[in-house]
């Protein structure tokens, strides 16, 4: 095939675009505003797991990034009074691309207020069973805490378990250990939920986990009562993660202290750290309203939706053709 020709077929595009319009009327029926934020924002993400892409205006003199999601802009439009909205957009991250991952790639990202992360996962399973039933045997969704999916799969408790017992599990298992995690006990978590844990998700129906640890939550409220977990979920099917919601905090000083906590970790491991969107934390300040919040990656439910096995097969041109 000629480099100029798309990698996916003319009918996975017509039932992407089938997909995208069933999305909107899902949040349409709900009363839920759809919205547009920039894409070239002039601050990255702080997230020690991610990679913002940079990008620039020379001629207007403007430097920044392009977005890794649309939520510090949303959640500025939340404090202004929005209500409930969604956006669907490209979103764009170095350093991922494989089977799963394309570096420029399309998020659903909606917020509601006054839900809970329970109520949120209601939200997310009401609308993957809306898009996936019509392709695939559809069931209710299961739900299980981070510690009891560790625990389950991985044999050890994810809050008490030293990175040498980490280690030796993973090796147990045959996982290549990378250099460079030294003592850093989430990035060992990290990899254990991407090699061992995460795997066993979502079979054979849609998982959700929730209750992360709170070092892995930077944009979530911590749960009342147990200060080592936040308000996060993921939703997994067949070993894949579709979705990564929280209940959002609103605290800014506290969502100040975690940007430069962040910020000092990206240091120390030798990574460009960008500065804090003080455009966020001044919305905070002002008022974000409680609400949850949840971004789903829409490409990996087209693939899901036409049995594809790379997400090449769903876009029309991924990052080598584009």
């Amino acid at each position: 095939m000629q480099t100029w020709q798309p990698t996916a077929s003319i009918d996975a595009l017509r039932l992407r675009a089938a997909l995208l319009a069933a999305a909107r009327r899902y949040f349409g029926d709900r009363g839920v505003l759809e919205i547009e934020t920039p894409a070239f924002v002039t601050t990255g993400v702080t997230d020690v797991h991610i990679d913002s892409v940079r990008a620039a205006a020379p001629a207007l003199g403007l430097e920044g990034y392009l977005i890794t999601s649309p939520e510090y802009s949303m959640k500025r439009l939340l404090a202004a009074g929005s209500g409930d909205i969604y956006q669907i957009c490209h979103a764009f991250r170095d350093g991922e691309r494989g089977r799963w991952h394309n570096p420029e790639f399309t998020l659903i990202e909606w917020y509601r207020i006054g839900f809970d992360s329970d109520q949120m996962m209601d939200d997310v399973e009401s609308l993957l069973g809306m898009l996936l039933a019509p392709f695939r045997r559809w069931r209710p969704a299961s739900r299980l805490s981070y510690g009891e999916a560790v625990r389950r799969f991985a044999g050890f408790d994810p809050f008490d378990e030293p990175v040498t017992g980490m280690q030796r599990r993973l090796e147990q298992r045959g996982v290549d250990l990378p250099a460079g995690l030294g003592e850093e006990r989430d990035a060992w978590l990290d990899l254990i939920m991407s090699t061992i844990v995460g795997p066993e998700l979502g079979r054979p129906g849609l998982a959700f986990v929730h209750g992360f640890p709170a070092s892995q939550a930077a944009l979530a409220r911590l749960r009342p009562g147990d200060p080592r977990t936040a308000e996060r979920f993921e939703a997994f099917l067949e070993g894949v993660e579709l979705a990564n919601g929280f209940r959002e905090l609103a605290d800014a000083g506290e969502q100040r202290a975690r940007f430069v906590a962040d910020q000092s970790a990206r240091r120390q491991a030798g990574r460009d750290a960008p500065p804090i969107d003080e455009r966020l934390l001044a919305a905070l300040a002002a008022g974000l309203p409680d609400c949850a919040g949840v971004a789903l990656g829409f490409d990996r439910v087209v693939m899901f939706a036409c049995g594809a096995h790379s997400i090449d097969e769903v876009i029309a041109f991924p990052g080598e053709r584009a």
